[in-house]
């Protein structure tokens, strides 16, 4: 999930490892590039040292690989880790979903409301044409699928959802293309079975949703055929 707010308590390390890692995720780093690290030291004003220990963390979410002696490079991009996430995105998310049905309550509801109707309002914008919407929808989109499994009471669960949803959201960034009002109907559907807590229902959504999103991510060509 992209964050956009600075929290005060973060290290000078904690920013920088979240703008490396939004910058992977958005495409701004694009899979297979190298990163150069007096590029990288001068780009996000951080010492060497601290970015070797950065871009370490990095490898262990698959979203940079290390290349012994000669540094690093952004994780490639393949149709087989494609597959791969959006299975793991599928099997947690319905996990999740089971549990936050069964416990959540009239503030988890609320959440819900609050964040399919931030989500709703950016994507009838980029269904009118307007395209500055999409770092918009993007945050709308996981603060949606987060509020509905937020009632799970596992936090490893959550992070590591988390990761996996960023990690599957950087093929959808490579499609360059919003999936337009598909996406959009099953957000609505999924709000409506999430309020009226339909297990069955929204685990089947969450199924052709993501799995819908694959075939977006496939038909764009932007992805390499390995």
């Amino acid at each position: 999930m992209l964050k956009q707010v600075h929290d005060p308590a973060e290290t000078v390390s904690d920013v920088v490892f979240r703008q490396i890692r939004e910058d992977i995720i958005s495409g701004t780093l694009p899979p297979g590039a190298k990163i150069k690290l007096e590029q990288a030291k001068e780009r996000y004003s951080i010492g060497i040292s601290s970015l070797r220990e950065i871009l370490s963390r990095l490898t262990t979410e698959n979203l940079v690989v290390a290349e012994g002696q000669r540094g690093f490079e952004v994780s490639p991009a393949s149709r087989r880790e494609l597959l791969e996430l959006a299975d793991l995105r599928i099997v947690l998310e319905t996990h999740a979903i089971g549990l936050a049905f069964a416990a959540g309550n009239l503030e988890w509801e609320g959440r819900i409301v609050a964040a399919h109707h931030r989500l709703a309002a950016a994507e009838r914008k980029l269904l009118a044409g307007d395209v500055s919407r999409t770092v918009d929808w993007v945050r709308y989109d996981w603060e949606f699928h987060q509020a509905i499994v937020s009632a799970c009471n596992s936090a490893t669960l959550m992070a590591t959802l988390s990761s996996v949803f960023d990690r599957f959201l950087r093929y959808h960034m490579l499609a360059e293309s919003f999936r337009g009002k598909p996406v959009v109907d099953d957000h609505r559907l999924l709000f409506e079975l999430s309020i009226q807590r339909d297990v069955a229902g929204a685990t089947d959504v969450v199924r052709r949703h993501v799995q819908s999103g694959v075939e977006h991510v496939l038909k764009s060509g932007r992805l390499p055929k390995s």
